[in-house]
């Protein structure tokens, strides 16, 4: 029943049409470089050369659009360069099982192992096992494979020349990931005036700062626009978060109440503005009753205390973005980061210096737990499998069926599911669209190169909406490449539905032989957000107890890991609510609670930051022993959630706040108050995770009731 229900939502999921702005100038200029190659082979040479510089060209274009920061023009040469070199050494050892399937299955391993450097790498490393597996059967000859590989190579090489000579939005992914994090502040700021605890979601600050690492090189030629705003977003995100806050900040009724949301209300209009600057790359007007809602009246103002003190830095904050929003980026000259004048921007190594970090990157998943290493295995396994059974079948292109398990193939179940079923769609689709066109249009090569490039740019142009729709014109571009070539649709259109078909099937039954759950692997990634949690609420106490640039450093790193932490948990739990596999060690309900619980001590911890005081002011002694007590306790409450023990804590952190009794309340208020609800968050997650033995012995069973009973909801029964 479980997989049934969750094979359901993955077809659906398969089949959905996401909502995406599209980039028709981007498709186009990519299927110009389609056309720039497919057509002078095609005239001067021959179809089996257009074929070649097709796949070439294809190829490296859908891999510019993969989401990277790296400079498009690298990514289409990069890719160029590895669908040759697979292609040259595919051939070299084509002729003989006994030699190309151990080449396939390294070079696949290998194109898994990618995934160790994130999702483009995979990606592009897997079409170069598809084109291993194509083109090997094209030359004749040594000589004829080189020739091949460099005609594949210059469709790279055409693509990269296009994205030199025509750039579309210059640094736009970049623009566009920066303008994100600001909005994202803004409608977090517009929340907080209904809920003053809302959570913040992080991702888009952590998509900027990832966006805001370049090369020394890139940093030479980068806007002025993109070097501030993501600090600035950083800093305010704390301050409107304090002014909300009815614990620490705007009373919870009242003219102070009213006043906040005025002023959260102000800024989300200035960041917004300030988004729409940044993107665009015009000059942004602000509403006039926000400029005037900005002004803080030392007689009239009706905020007190911490929140007066909120207001005041909210206030100064957005003066700098609408300098930023006034002038549509064109700063004279952006603020320059605190540190020293080697860190004036977040370095990316270049692509000779990444060798080094990549290497690195594989060898930690080198290891039999690892979901990246596992999928390598299975990639492996399933193309020299699927190679094997398709080359004993009675069909010309067996090579299709190991090509559709590759290209379907993801390290994690759902998605690997969801594309099998797009892809499976997408091809029917489009097999039945190209055949009808290539009856009725007869055989012509010049016609059906055409047909391609316009598949094409229809497949470049829905490539973000979905895996199915694009791939219906993927299938229908490849039989009209087949048809250039001289093939009938009657030898094509069977071969291509069945083989698809018996790849999809074998990549889904490779998950289900060797998977790589995430569910059982939940505690671990809740102890890693716990520990990094208690790292980060203590740098930010050791920030109040001695306010020195260092400890400022340290909090920042601190926030970095708990962000990067929080990531892996949530990747990871999102992933397992689409497991068709029972709790291991979490309860749904356990994990909700648990994630509610460290959000609490998030909020608690930001809301202390954004009143840490100045380098000039005084010290509060009192927050290093705190600071100390929640580390080791935090600490120790990771290794308990991961070895799936109660946690037993808060007795160092009791006897620091008992210590601190009298001592350091009326120092900062602010202080005391986020350390008691950073010991409420702990409590809260102590009593969401800890069971009795009895509970132990029945959660499975009450899980799998309550499972049950969600699936006859859904069903109506």
């Amino acid at each position: 029943m479980r997989w049934l229900r969750t094979f359901g939502e993955v077809a659906r999921s398969g089949l959905t049409v996401e909502e995406t702005r599209l980039e028709p100038l981007l498709a186009l200029r990519t299927a110009v470089g389609v056309a720039l190659v497919i057509g002078p082979a095609l005239w001067l040479v021959s179809p089996a050369y257009a074929a070649s510089a097709a796949l070439g060209a294809y190829s490296a274009g859908a891999a510019t659009f993969q989401r990277t920061w790296r400079p498009r023009k690298v990514i289409a040469l990069g890719a160029g360069a590895g669908l040759a070199l697979s292609t040259f050494v595919g051939y070299l050892a084509a002729g003989r099982l006994v030699t190309f399937l151990p080449l396939l299955a390294v070079w696949a391993f290998a194109a898994g192992m990618a995934w160790a450097l994130g999702s483009t790498a995979g990606i592009v490393a897997a079409t170069t096992v598809g084109s291993m597996l194509v083109t090997i059967t094209l030359p004749t000859s040594v000589g004829r494979a080189l020739e091949h590989a460099g005609v594949i190579a210059l469709g790279g090489v055409a693509q990269a020349l296009l994205i030199l000579l025509f750039p579309i939005r210059r640094w736009g992914a970049h623009r566009d990931a920066l303008a994100d994090a600001l909005a994202a502040v803004a409608d977090h700021a517009r929340r907080l005036r209904h809920d003053p605890i809302e959570p913040f979601d992080p991702e888009p600050l952590m998509t900027a700062r990832d966006a805001a690492a370049v090369t020394p090189s890139q940093a030479r030629t980068r806007p002025p626009v993109l070097h501030g705003p993501r600090g600035l977003a950083e800093r305010i995100l704390p301050v409107v978060a304090a002014l909300a806050d009815p614990d620490v900040g705007a009373p919870a009724e009242g003219p102070g109440r009213d006043r906040a949301r005025e002023l959260l209300g102000a800024a989300a209009d200035v960041l917004d503005a300030a988004a729409r600057s940044i993107r665009r790359g015009t000059p942004a007007e602000i509403p006039p009753r926000s400029a005037d809602a900005l002004r803080v009246d030392e007689e009239d103002e009706v905020l007190e205390g911490p929140a007066r003190q909120a207001a005041e830095r909210l206030v100064e904050l957005l003066a700098e973005a609408l300098e930023i929003a006034g002038s549509g980026g064109a700063r004279a000259k952006a603020p320059a980061p605190p540190g020293p004048a080697s860190a004036q921007f977040l370095v990316r190594p270049t692509m000779f210096r990444l060798l080094p970090v990549a290497l690195r990157a594989v060898r930690r998943e080198l290891r039999r737990d690892s979901p990246v290493f596992r999928h390598a295995v299975r990639l492996a396994a399933v193309a020299t499998l699927g190679y094997l059974i398709a080359s004993r079948l009675p069909l010309e292109h067996g090579y299709w069926a190991p090509i559709a398990s590759v290209m379907v193939m993801r390290p994690d179940f759902h998605r690997t599911y969801a594309r099998a079923v797009g892809r499976l769609a997408g091809t029917l689709a489009g097999v039945a669209l190209a055949t009808g066109m290539v009856r009725a249009l007869g055989p012509d090569a010049q016609v059906f190169g055409a047909l391609a490039v316009v598949a094409a740019g229809l497949s470049y142009t829905l490539l973000r909406t979905g895996y199915a729709y694009s791939q219906c014109f993927t299938a229908a571009y490849v039989v009209f490449l087949l048809g250039m070539g001289g093939q009938t649709w009657e030898q094509t259109v069977p071969e291509r539905v069945v083989l698809t078909l018996l790849g999809g099937a074998l990549a889904m039954l490779a998950y289900v032989v060797f998977p790589a759950w995430e569910t059982p692997r939940l505690p671990g990634r809740l102890a890693d957000w716990l520990a990094a949690d208690g790292r980060y609420a203590a740098a930010v106490l050791r920030s109040y107890a001695e306010p020195t640039r260092e400890h400022r450093a340290d909090m920042r790193r601190a926030l970095l890991a708990s962000r990067e932490a929080r990531a892996a948990w949530q990747e990871a739990y999102d992933q397992a609510r689409q497991e068709p596999v029972g709790p291991r060690g979490l309860t749904s309900r356990e994990a909700e609670e648990a994630q509610e619980a460290l959000k609490g001590l998030d909020r608690a911890a930001m809301l202390m930051e954004s009143h840490v005081p100045r380098a000039d002011s005084r010290v509060a002694p009192e927050a290093e022993r705190l600071a100390e007590a929640l580390e080791a306790d935090t600490a120790q409450a990771a290794d308990d959630v991961r070895e799936h023990r109660n946690p037993d804590w808060g007795r160092r952190v009791e006897e620091a706040l008992h210590a601190w009794e009298g001592t350091a309340g009326d120092r900062s208020p602010v202080l005391r108050r986020g350390a008691q609800l950073q010991k409420r968050a702990l409590e809260d997650l102590a009593a969401a995770v800890s069971r009795t033995p009895l509970e132990q012995d029945v959660s499975s069973v009450r899980e799998e009731q309550r499972v049950r009973a969600a699936a006859a909801e859904g069903d109506g029964s």
